[in-house]
């Protein structure tokens, strides 16, 4: 990626359905020339907008799950899981024996088909852990400081979507068949138009805009960048399973969440209590920042470290959980 590409990226990662006439203006170049960079970068497979739900806001609950596989199985395991709608960020670690992938469930039906029914029942699969995600440093909505570094100040304010969305909903948001299809549509494309929204939907197109910001108002629909970071040079990727003091874990993951390296942290359930998805420019500068920066942490007994070998989904196709294929 070129300058002007970073540049792009980043305007996206502002507001994925920015009109490139207004990121044109705030780029300084015309509107066919960001038309034609971010449709040669979305043909590559190097960058997708999408939309995507907020878990917290619609009262469901993420997994990441951990697989242990026989030799040779975990590309086919890896790659049956995403091929499910209710994964994503499923990835090849530790030498490529162990998935990694994260599942979102919507109640305790659609979590126990999968962890107690299907992946037990893979053969492939010798060993599964589950951790429940307790609580979100950084990622989600929040997005990966990694494509934030190339615009002014100025220009992020020109991009920036006004929040009205408070910290906190007294209840969870309810979507309809007719939210359903919307996001459906959007969890493919997220600048799909509103003359296709309305089209896929049956509803006006003054319904559609109305019911993309009502969705955004309230947390619960926000748009998110899908991007190769070995496009943007770095290849040291790891997942770091990080054992922090119970009393201190506030205060480590809001610490971790602060580092550019970091494109994911959260409290979870199970053996350690802290994941980071780290990115650095290569394996080097993936131990001086375990070294230097994670281990730092306040609180920190231990970390494991995970390298990721290869990402078979990133942020996915579909937010919306339903139950999907059987595994394996």
């Amino acid at each position: 990626m070129d300058s002007l590409d970073r540049q792009l990226v980043h305007a996206l990662h502002i507001d994925g359905r920015a009109p490139f006439s207004r990121i044109a203006e705030v780029l300084g170049v015309s509107d066919q020339t960001v038309a034609r960079r971010y449709r040669r970068l979305r043909q590559a497979g190097a960058l997708r907008v999408l939309g995507r739900l907020d878990a917290r806001r619609l009262g469901h609950v993420e997994w990441v799950i951990r697989l242990q596989c026989a030799p040779g199985a975990s590309t086919a395991v890896a790659e049956a899981l995403a091929r499910r709608e209710d994964t994503y960020w499923v990835r090849l670690a530790s030498g490529g024996t162990e998935v990694v992938c994260t599942l979102r469930a919507a109640d305790e039906h659609e979590r126990d088909a999968l962890l107690l029914e299907r992946l037990p029942a893979t053969r492939p699969v010798t060993a599964i852990s589950a951790h429940c995600v307790l609580h979100t440093f950084w990622g989600g909505p929040t997005g990966w400081k990694g494509v934030t570094s190339v615009l002014t100040q100025g220009q992020i304010a020109r991009l920036t979507v006004p929040s009205t969305t408070p910290d906190s909903l007294p209840e969870p948001v309810e979507l309809d068949g007719g939210d359903r299809l919307l996001l459906s549509a959007l969890a493919r494309d997220g600048r799909t138009s509103h003359t296709d929204l309305a089209a896929a939907t049956g509803w006006h197109e003054a319904t559609v805009r109305r019911r993309i910001a009502s969705l955004r108002a309230g947390g619960a629909l926000y748009f998110d960048l899908d991007v190769d970071p070995r496009l943007l040079g770095y290849t040291g990727t790891a997942l770091l399973w990080i054992s922090v003091e119970p009393s201190r874990l506030a205060a480590a993951g809001r610490s971790l969440a602060q580092h550019p390296e970091i494109s994911f942290a959260a409290a979870t359930t199970g053996p350690t209590n802290l994941l980071g998805s780290v990115l650095c420019p290569d394996v080097y500068a993936l131990y001086d920042y375990i070294a230097n920066r994670a281990g730092l942490l306040p609180g920190v007994r231990g970390i494991e470290t995970a390298p990721i070998l290869r990402t078979v989904k990133r942020v996915g196709a579909l937010g919306i959980p339903r139950p999907g294929p059987a595994v394996g």
